[in-house]
C-alpha cells in the first residue's frame, strides 16, 4: 500500500501501467543519504497538528514531520554504521529578505516565514542532528542542487545513488529529485521519510516521482539496502564518514 492509492483514479493507474511508467531502477553501489530541510521551521518545536504548529512556524508540517523524523533516524543509523556519507540541506535567508526572490510573490507570510540564518528555526531537529563529519549545505531555492556545490561533491565521491528524505514532498524533495535524475543519479525516496503539509500533494507527488524520476521505496527497504553495503565503499575517497 502506498499513500497515493486512495487518490489516484483507476483510469490513471491503467494508463500508468500501459505507458510503461514506474519501472524500478534499483539501488546502485555508492549511495549517500540526503536530508532535505528537516529544521524546526518545517516541523515546529514540538509535535502538534499542522493547523496549530503554523501559528508559530508558518512553514511547519506539524505531526507529519515529527513522524518522519523517527523514520529518518533509522536510515541515518544504518548509513553511519556502514560509513555511508550523510548530507543535509537548510533553507536560510537574510534578515532583510533580500534573497527571498520569488517567495515574496507567492507567500502572504513570506517575511514571517523566512528561515533566518542562525535562528532556532534553522536548526536541524535534535533527534537527527548532523554529526561532525556530515556535510551541511545552505540553499536559497527548492532544489538542493540549485546554486550549491552538491553535484560536484557527489561526482567527486563517485556517488550513483541518492536517497532523499525530508520535506516538503511536493516542494524541495521533488525539485531535488528531478534535478538529481537530470544529472544521472539514481534517486530513491523512502516514502515514510518524506512529508508535506498537504496530504494530497504528498501522495500525488510520490506517485509522479515513482512514475518518472525515482524509486519510491519503504524506509525498511532502504535500511536493508544500506545494511547490505560494506564499510569500505568510500575508502578510495580518502575521507572518513
Amino acid at each position: 500500500m502506498h499513500s497515493w492509492d486512495k487518490f489516484i483514479p483507476e483510469n490513471d493507474i491503467k494508463i500508468h501501467e500501459l505507458s510503461g511508467h514506474g519501472k524500478q531502477q534499483g539501488f546502485g553501489k555508492r549511495p549517500v543519504v540526503l536530508v532535505i530541510d528537516v529544521t524546526y521551521d518545517f516541523i515546529g518545536d514540538e509535535p502538534k497538528a499542522t493547523s496549530e504548529s503554523i501559528e508559530k512556524f508558518p512553514n511547519s508540517c506539524g505531526q507529519a514531520g515529527w513522524k518522519a523524523v523517527g523514520e529518518i533516524k533509522k536510515l541515518l543509523s544504518a548509513a553511519r554504521s556502514h560509513k555511508i556519507p550523510v548530507m543535509y540541506t537548510k533553507g536560510e535567508s537574510r534578515q532583510d529578505g533580500f534573497d527571498l526572490g520569488g517567495w515574496r510573490n507567492k507567500l502572504n507570510r513570506a517575511q514571517e516565514a523566512t528561515s533566518i540564518e542562525g535562528d532556532f528555526g534553522c536548526q536541524v531537529a535534535e533527534p537527527i542532528r548532523p554529526h561532525e563529519k556530515d556535510l551541511i549545505l545552505s540553499k536559497k531555492k527548492p532544489s538542493a542542487f540549485f546554486g550549491t556545490p552538491l553535484a560536484s561533491y557527489l561526482i567527486d565521491l563517485k556517488v550513483d545513488t541518492v536517497i532523499v528524505v525530508g520535506c516538503t514532498t511536493s516542494g524541495c524533495v521533488r525539485a531535488t529529485v528531478v534535478d538529481g535524475f537530470s544529472y544521472g543519479f539514481r534517486m530513491v525516496v523512502p516514502e515514510q521519510g518524506v512529508f508535506d503539509r498537504f496530504e494530497i500533494s504528498h501522495a500525488v507527488n510520490l506517485f509522479d516521482m515513482n512514475a518518472k524520476y525515482a524509486d519510491v521505496v519503504s524506509v525498511n527497504d532502504a535500511v536493508q539496502y544500506l545494511n547490505s553495503c560494506t564499510d569500505d565503499i568510500f575508502n578510495d575517497s580518502g575521507l572518513e564518514f
